[in-house]
C-alpha cells in the first residue's frame, strides 16, 4: 500500500538536555515540520520567466502537545530549553521512513486555555548544517 494516513507514528523522540533520547509521541498531539531549500534569483533581463538556483537546505519543526511532567516525558525534555544551549536530536518515523535532525529548540511556551487545557507548541530549527535526509 503506497498511500497512507498520518495515523500510527512509530517514533517521535527528542533528546533531553543531557542527550538522552526520550520517546514523547504520547504527549504530542500534532506536529508540523518543513524541509525547505533557499533559492537565489538569477533571472537575466533577457528572460520572461524566473530563473533560480537551489541553495542551502533547512529543517524546522513545531511539536504541539499536552503538558506531562512525569519523569522522562515532554516537560522533562523541554523544561531546560530556556536555560540551556544544547543540540537535541529530533527523530521522526512513520511507516519505516525516518527523518532525524540535530535541532535547537528556541522556546517552550505553555498555554492554559479558558477550558483548562495546558498545552505547548515547541519550535525547533536545524542546528548542525547537515542536510535533512529521509532514510
Amino acid at each position: 500500500m503506497a498511500k497512507e494516513s498520518g495515523l500510527g507514528w512509530t517514533t517521535c523522540s527528542v533528546d533531553d538536555a543531557a542527550g538522552t533520547a526520550r520517546a514523547i509521541k504520547n504527549d504530542i498531539t500534532n506536529l508540523q515540520f518543513a524541509t525547505p531549500r533557499a533559492v537565489q534569483d538569477v533571472t537575466g533581463i533577457d528572460k520572461s520567466a524566473m530563473e533560480r538556483l537551489l541553495l542551502l537546505a533547512d529543517f524546522s519543526v513545531t511539536l504541539n502537545g499536552v503538558f506531562n511532567d512525569a519523569a522522562g516525558q515532554s516537560h522533562d525534555v523541554f523544561k531546560t530549553v530556556p536555560s540551556t544551549s544544547v543540540l537535541r536530536t529530533v527523530s521522526l518515523t512513520v511507516s519505516g521512513q525516518s527523518l532525524n535532525n540535530e535541532c535547537l529548540f528556541t522556546d517552550y511556551p505553555l498555554s492554559r486555555s479558558d477550558s483548562g487545557e495546558l498545552t505547548f507548541a515547541v519550535p525547533g530549527v536545524l542546528a548542525d548544517g547537515t542536510v535533512p535526509t529521509w532514510t
